[in-house]
Order: structure tokens, then sequence, then C-alpha cells
């Protein structure tokens, strides 16, 4: 059926199986969140009974065990999204004295969970750019089937073995959540686009792209969100300027402007934002190259002055709104019409019922066009 949704829900270890048919019946409600820059996670929520086969034998066997992996994936109008490849972190159960009123919560977050587990602090990793560090790292996780995307940093790092060897500091997770900020990167997995599958992406934040189906208000017929509404913060915005000190007798600081956009994030509006305020970051206790990265990644997050945020029906809008993407907006007015970047979706998927929250940012006021393309 054309207007109506299909949830599949995979639990097991390590390679899940569709889930049996009383555990499915059993699911009262799924909340999936993707942030970018951040861990996803999600919860399922089940209703008990005394007599259920998840209270007498899934539960006591381990089924919703911590570590058990989770793949919740949604057909709508004929096209699969998997939305979530995680793992349970905690469970919770509520008993109540209403029959059939008994809820037992799972609660989980994607694989990155897995590389958060072990302490491997002081693993040597000589004459190794950042970026094959973080290959190496994503090589022992390919039984979660993560495939590793890994873009070369665009102020590259060679350290002399003979004078310096680099060393894993922490967990897997946390040195390359660290790697990827010394060089102004962003690091997360993306779910699917199969089953099983996890496409690890080490690099830039991108902002370019084509965009999804506009989210529209105020369009009589054409209208396909539930709210929708805006802000501007003019002092979020700052410039960063680099203070570079040279070899000097007596030391001399040079002041650099740091720019916020670039090719992977050019303004996406017609009247770009003013910086209100500045910002001097020093070299310390990183490299030059080290601190610019920084720099111009932090500048291109305070340049983010305008966000948005609402709620969408997704058999209304007709596919699922996708975060860490472009989407526009069109019917809000000439100011706020254009393209946004996703930055947030939080699925909540009921019994035929499929909505979506999210947030949306961007760096610049007006659209390019007066009309937006649906």
């Amino acid at each position: 059926m054309l207007d109506s949704f299909y949830l599949t829900l995979l639990i097991g270890p390590t390679v899940p199986l569709p889930a049996p048919r009383p555990v499915v019946e059993a699911l009262t409600s799924a909340q999936v969140t993707v942030s970018s820059g951040q861990q996803s996670g999600f919860q399922l929520t089940f209703g008990l009974s005394k007599k259920s086969l998840l209270q007498n034998v899934l539960l006591p066997a381990g089924y919703f065990d911590p570590t058990m992996r989770v793949i919740l994936m949604v057909t709508v109008k004929g096209i699969p999204y998997v939305l979530m490849d995680g793992v349970i972190t905690q469970q919770q159960l509520t008993p109540s004295n209403e029959p059939g009123q008994s809820t037992l919560t799972v609660t989980g977050e994607d694989l990155t969970r897995m590389m958060d587990l072990v302490d491997l602090t002081g693993t040597p990793m000589p004459a190794m750019p950042a970026e094959a560090r973080v290959s190496l790292i994503l090589s022992r996780y390919a039984m979660f089937g993560i495939v590793p995307l890994v873009i070369p940093s665009m102020l590259p790092e060679v350290p002399n073995p003979m004078e310096q060897i680099p060393s894993q500091h922490g967990t897997d997770l946390a040195y390359i959540q660290e790697l990827a900020e010394d060089v102004g990167y962003v690091f997360y997995l993306q779910a699917g686009p199969a089953p099983g599958m996890n496409l690890a992406y080490w690099g830039p934040e991108v902002k370019v792209g084509l965009p999804q189906p506009a989210l529209t208000v105020n369009l009589d017929s054409a209208t396909n969100v539930e709210s929708l509404s805006f802000s501007y913060d003019g002092f979020s915005k700052a410039l960063y300027i680099l203070r570079i000190q040279l070899p000097e007798d007596p030391p001399v600081a040079i002041p650099i402007p740091l720019p916020d956009i670039g090719p992977l994030n050019p303004p996406l509006g017609l009247k770009p934002i003013p910086p209100l305020r500045t910002e001097t970051l020093d070299t310390a206790p990183n490299t030059a190259i080290q601190a610019a990265a920084r720099g111009m990644a932090r500048a291109s997050q305070s340049a983010d002055a305008i966000s948005g945020s609402g709620q969408l029906d997704v058999l209304r809008y007709g596919r699922v709104l996708q975060a860490r993407q472009l989407v526009s907006v069109r019917g809000v007015g000439l100011t706020y019409d254009g393209f946004y970047f996703v930055k947030s979706v939080t699925h909540n998927i009921k019994q035929g019922e499929y909505k979506q929250s999210f947030s949306l940012t961007r760096n610049a006021q007006v659209a390019f066009a007066p009309v937006v393309i649906p």
C-alpha cells in the first residue's frame, strides 16, 4: 500500500536476525535520534503481560541484554530506509497493577558504543598521518559491517619518527574523535544503505549536494509540515583570529582571520550574516596547522546563526527526512525560504503513525530565488 509504512526489527548478537512475531506485536513505540556531530540513539518500548513470551522466555534468556545488536528499518512508499544499527545499552522494566500496562523499555546507541569499551592508551602509531591512523582503527570493526570513508585532511601533517612517535589516547572512539577535532573534521556512523552495513565517515562536515524535497508551510494543500519556526541569533557568530608566534627576538605575533565558508560549506543564502564579536585562538598547545584547522571548523559552526525546528508526518511528506543533508524550505517568506542543513532528526514511530521532529541551521538569510522548487 503506497499510503503506509512498514517497520522491520532485527535483534541478535553481531549479526541480528528478524525479531519473532510476539516481539514485533508487543512493540508499542520506537524512537530514533540522528544528529550531526553526535552519536545516534534509539529507544524501544514493549508492552508486557504475565504470560507473554517476552516476560517469561526472552527477557530471562538475555534477548534484550546490553550489547545485543538492534537494526531498525522502515519502508515508506516502497523505499527502505535503515534508521538505526546499534546496540542495547540499558533496559527498564515498569510493572503496573493495571492489566496490560506493564512495559519494557530498551535504550541503545549506534555501534560507536562498541568502539568505546577498551582503553588502548599507549598503542604506537609511527609515521602515520591522522587519516591512516583512523583507517587502521576502523579496520578492527569490519565484523559489524563498518565501511570506512576517510577523507584526507586538508592540512596533512606526518610526524617524523626520528623526533616523535604518536600513540593512541583512550579508547578507539575517543582517539578518532580527538584526531577529527585536531583537523576540524567530524566523525559519525551512518546506518545503511543495506541492513547490517554502516558508513564510518571521518571528514569535513559537508553542506553541499542535492537538497531533499521542500518542507512546505502555509501553502494550502501543498503544506507537508505540521509545525515550523525559525530564530536568528546575531551574536552567536564570531570572527575567529589565529595568533601565530614568530621565532623572533622579541617574539612577534601575527593575527590571521579565519574564514567561515569554503567549498564544502558555502553560504546558503544571498545575505551573509556579519560577525558581531571576535575571538582569538592561540596555537599552543597545538601546532599552527592544527590550530588553523580547529579554528576554521569553529568559525563554520558559529556561522550558523539561523536555526529552525519543526515536525512533520512522514506519509504526508512522502519520504523520510534525512539528517546531515540539505533540505529546501518554502512558504515562510523570502527571508527564511531556501536551503537549510538538517542538523538533527528524531523519528517517532507508533502503530499507524510515523512522525519526525527536526532541527535546521544555515549561515545566511534570503533565498537564492524568489520561488523554491518543491
